[in-house]
């Protein structure tokens, strides 16, 4: 079958890594080309006729076929690299007060690496995408982690505010977060069998930034400030030490690759996929799959909503380290007791992270009896027809529950209500998640890449207003108004789930990107397309 596009194919949650090579005759003359991408494809052309190792032929030694505790233990590395990010993200917030009182700042304008750490984060995810497809999952991620950790030491050691802020952008770039760990996902299990494991994975994602907040309070309180940045520095290097040793290569094509080689020497005339085609990212080929998710982002309509609603939803967690604080002085909380009041949304995660077991099984069961056409995409937003509610209601619960204990509340009222909202907070990225793999297919990683850009980029605008927010709103009860208007804000953000829930079927089929996939799914009975190389034209980035 012939390819119908020179771009790359996107990294997607289906893991497929399979080539299909035409047999053609291999003493065609090959005209010279001057660029990356067309010596790739005098590769390619000098390549035809030759044996490629398919997944189909080594699926025993891929990632699917790894023992069910094996695959677990590497998505709980995962799990752990991606509470590690995100603890990165959130612990800053504690060394705010030390670090204006060091340099004669005001702590609006300390905040500044914070935003700039969560904002370029946001971009990197998405600078490090392509890279964990062409030179594999292992080496991609381990540079990532060795980066970061890097950044840490002038950042704990920085003789000026001008270096922490350049340093935690520079951390920010260099952090590849989920573009490898959902990657990895993919690799172990296939499309209809990923939902528990994404599930598990989500977790990590909202949980990391609860625990920076945990932990801060105890470091800000005990430590100096550099503590602020070793402790980062510790939890990655631990991290990066178990990726090291504990964690196998996972991408299909890296594999297929390495077994070819072996089997060559063995006396075998057989060549990876890599091999046949070469590593063929362009300059131009790099910068289409950058700029995939932003194009889905803008011309996708459900991509565009499930990434606000996202978004919103994990900026409030930033809000919080904030918001809290005013908040709960008003019962004598320490810095220690403040930053216990972050385990309430913990709690949330993992009751909303129960709540999905249910579904995830019936629909597995479905899928197995019935094919995977059963289940819809649609049906993945069900249980968040219910469970959404406790956005707007749990931030208005927290807005009039912060009136303190002048008015004879209890500080667990407001507890409770933060409880809900990480109930709503981890039902939205699960479900976004879910939906976006089921609907999107081989563009599922793009789709997925807009939502988790969403929710880094709006998280680090949210470290810059939400003091201001909580201090300067009306005279009277500024944190009360504060949690209010975010609450109405919840209340837009979210009601469009009941019109996306009854016309997603008739949105996805005037989607160019959906409608491809249903009909490469229809032609091909499966997640899309059978081959890596028979991924379909990218909308608005046609061949030249």
């Amino acid at each position: 079958m012939e390819t119908k596009s020179d771009i790359p194919p996107q990294e997607s949650l289906n893991g497929d890594g399979q080539a299909h090579v035409e047999q053609a005759d291999s003493r065609t003359p090959v005209q010279p080309q001057s660029s990356v991408g067309d010596s790739s494809r005098r590769l390619h052309a000098m390549n035809k006729g030759k044996t490629e190792l398919k997944e189909k032929d080594e699926y025993q030694h891929l990632g699917y076929s790894y023992p069910t505790w094996r695959k677990w233990f590497i998505l709980s590395i995962m799990f752990l690299i991606q509470i590690s990010i995100n603890l990165n993200a959130s612990l800053y917030a504690n060394g705010v007060k030390e670090i204006a009182k060091k340099w004669g700042l005001s702590e609006q304008v300390a905040r500044i690496p914070q935003l700039t750490f969560l904002c370029a984060y946001a971009f990197g995810c998405e600078l490090w995408a392509p890279w964990s497809e062409e030179l594999g999952r292992w080496p991609t991620q381990q540079l990532s982690l060795l980066l970061v950790n890097i950044w840490q030491n002038p950042c704990a050691l920085a003789p000026n505010f001008g270096t922490l802020a350049i340093c935690r952008l520079l951390g920010g770039l260099s952090t590849a977060g989920g573009s490898i760990t959902l990657g990895v996902l993919a690799d172990l299990w296939e499309p209809d069998d990923q939902e528990y494991a994404v599930a598990y994975l989500v977790l990590s994602s909202v949980g990391g930034s609860v625990v920076g907040a945990v932990v801060g309070g105890f470091v800000e309180a005990r430590h100096p400030l550099a503590w602020i940045f070793w402790v980062q520095l510790i939890a990655g290097g631990a991290v990066q030490l178990m990726h090291l040793f504990l964690v196998p290569e996972t991408r299909s094509t890296i594999i297929l690759d390495r077994l070819a080689k072996k089997r060559r020497k063995e006396g075998e005339d057989v060549y990876g996929p890599n091999e046949i085609r070469g590593h063929r990212l362009s300059m131009r080929e790099i910068l289409i799959v950058w700029s995939r998710p932003f194009y889905m982002l803008i011309t996708e309509p459900i991509v565009a909503w499930l990434s606000t609603v996202s978004g919103f939803s994990d900026a409030l967690i930033f809000t919080f380290l904030q918001g809290f604080q005013g908040v709960y002085k008003q019962w004598n909380f320490s810095t220690i007791q403040i930053s216990l009041a972050f385990l309430p949304l913990l709690v949330g995660y993992f009751l909303a992270y129960l709540s999905f077991l249910p579904s995830i099984h019936m629909f597995r069961q479905r899928r197995r009896k019935y094919g995977s056409k059963s289940v819809e995409p649609e049906a993945r937003l069900r249980w968040l027809l219910y469970v959404i509610l406790l956005e707007p209601a749990g931030l208005f619960g927290f807005a009039w529950t912060s009136l303190g204990p002048q008015r004879g509340i209890h500080w667990i009222a407001p507890m409770i209500f933060s409880a809900l909202v990480g109930i709503a907070n981890y039902s939205i990225y699960q479900s976004s998640i879910d939906y976006t793999v089921a609907a999107y297919g081989v563009y599922a990683a793009s789709a997925t890449g807009g939502n988790d850009f969403a929710r880094d980029f709006l998280s680090g605008i949210a470290a810059l207003y939400s003091t201001p927010m909580y201090e300067n709103i009306g005279k009277k009860y500024p944190m009360e108004w504060a949690s209010t208007i975010l609450a109405i804000i919840a209340i837009f953000v979210t009601t469009p789930i009941y019109y996306f829930k009854k016309h997603g079927p008739e949105i996805r089929m005037r989607s160019k990107f959906a409608k491809e996939i249903a009909e490469a799914r229809e032609r091909e009975g499966r997640n899309g397309p059978l081959t890596a190389g028979e991924e379909p034209t990218l909308p608005g980035h046609d061949k030249a």
